[in-house]
């Protein structure tokens, strides 16, 4: 049976417009995103296929989009929108703790910082800047490397934190391989970044290593 034949409460469009989107399923907002079914199956059809096929929406939402383009019914259109709805969500997440400032709770700090880094393949090292009351200025994504290793040049971290006029930072990378556990190499570039940075009087509060599962957090740990 086509979506259009349900009944009106059902369908996942109306369902979401008189109830909200947290009122759908994965299946039915999956199925939103593919918009019409193909080859005698419907969107649920599809949506449900896809899931099952890539092991869940994360896993869905993280591949390539020759992958997806690859299955049944699915298109460029479709691993365009699933791909661009990821990244809006990412956005409006970055978005509101600047505009907000609210990382000055730990957890938030790690929710938030799990979130933008988790799913990537390569090694990112990014920097929290913070003003005199630890609020938000802004996040930024200061150097990319591979799958196992970024430089990061202290210098540069000094000279972008004097440029944000940053009281405090606090820096976080991502582990590809999923495994939080810092490496020797990870306490000394932050014991590197402390003693630059306490040369302009700005202090690093935490560094972050994001994980599959969570962070670890280094101040935790005693580096800092």
């Amino acid at each position: 049976m086509r979506m259009s034949d349900w009944p009106a409460g059902e369908r996942p469009r109306e369902k979401l417009l008189s109830r909200g989107a947290i009122a759908l399923s994965d299946t039915e907002l999956v199925a939103l995103l593919i918009g019409s079914g193909a080859a005698g199956n419907s969107a649920m059809d599809l949506a449900r296929a896809s899931l099952s096929h890539f092991g869940g929406l994360r896993g869905l939402c993280n591949a390539k989009p020759a992958a997806i383009t690859e299955r049944p019914g699915l298109g460029p259109a479709f691993a365009a929108r699933l791909l661009g709805a990821g990244e809006l969500s990412r956005r409006a997440l970055r978005e509101q703790i600047t505009r907000l400032g609210t990382l000055t709770n730990p957890d938030n700090t790690r929710a938030f910082l799990h979130a933008q880094l988790r799913d990537l393949e390569h090694e990112v090292f990014c920097c929290l800047y913070l003003d005199n009351r630890n609020r938000v200025i802004e996040f930024e994504e200061l150097f990319r490397g591979t799958i196992d290793g970024a430089s990061v040049y202290p210098r540069e971290v000094v000279k972008l934190a004097l440029a944000y006029n940053a009281a405090a930072v606090i820096f976080a990378h991502n582990h590809p391989s999923g495994v939080a556990e810092p490496s020797n190499a990870d306490e000394r570039i932050t014991q590197r970044l402390v003693k630059a940075l306490a040369l302009v009087d700005i202090r690093v509060l935490d560094h972050m290593i994001v994980g599959d599962t969570g962070c670890v957090s280094l101040a935790e740990r005693g580096v800092l």
